[in-house]
């Protein structure tokens, strides 16, 4: 058995894509996922499966297509994945900064054209390490944020709407959380 994180994009921002995470989860229990949790309404959810990667995505894209009436973006990773990723970040990350994000990538995410383009971005007061799951993003002056190439810049991508972003302090609480 193995523990899965599953990250839902844009859902119940601004009262749009509404997402109970208790329906969800009792839906993904009915699908067969064993010990669905969630952390904060944002879409972090976890779950246990025996599944291959392939027949979980199977499963996930039918679920939302039958129960949702929008596209469910995600990303879906192991906890050892998740974990992993943690203990390889680089020292910046552990820094006090002014703002920190990891946008993680989706299926439908072009990892290396996203990379490529971020590495043709003139970065301002920021850093940028890429991983295996996502990019994370750190800004050291939270003054300067409008000045920003994750600001001017990337919000502005096509590929934008296909990376489920997550601040500093929620990634670390998923680490936490998958670490238990």
């Amino acid at each position: 058995m193995m523990r899965y994180v599953l990250l839902l994009r844009g859902i119940n921002v601004g009262g749009k894509n509404k997402v109970s995470m208790a329906e969800l989860k009792e839906q993904l229990t009915a699908a067969g996922f064993e010990n669905p949790s969630s952390y904060i309404n944002s879409g972090n959810l976890f779950f246990d499966s025996e599944d291959k990667v392939e027949n979980i995505k199977e499963t996930l894209d039918a679920l939302f297509m039958r129960h949702y009436d929008f596209d469910v973006v995600y990303s879906l990773f192991s906890a050892e994945a998740l974990r992993l990723e943690a203990e390889q970040l680089p020292a910046w990350w552990q820094e006090e900064m002014g703002r920190k994000d990891v946008l993680f990538f989706t299926d439908e995410a072009d990892k290396q054209a996203i990379s490529a383009s971020i590495v043709e971005m003139d970065l301002v007061n920021e850093i940028v390490h890429f991983g295996s799951l996502g990019i994370f993003w750190g800004k050291y002056d939270e003054d300067e944020f409008l000045k920003t190439a994750y600001h001017k810049q990337l919000i502005k991508q096509p590929y934008y709407k296909r990376v489920t972003i997550r601040n500093g302090k929620t990634f670390e609480k998923l680490v936490g959380l998958v670490g238990e």
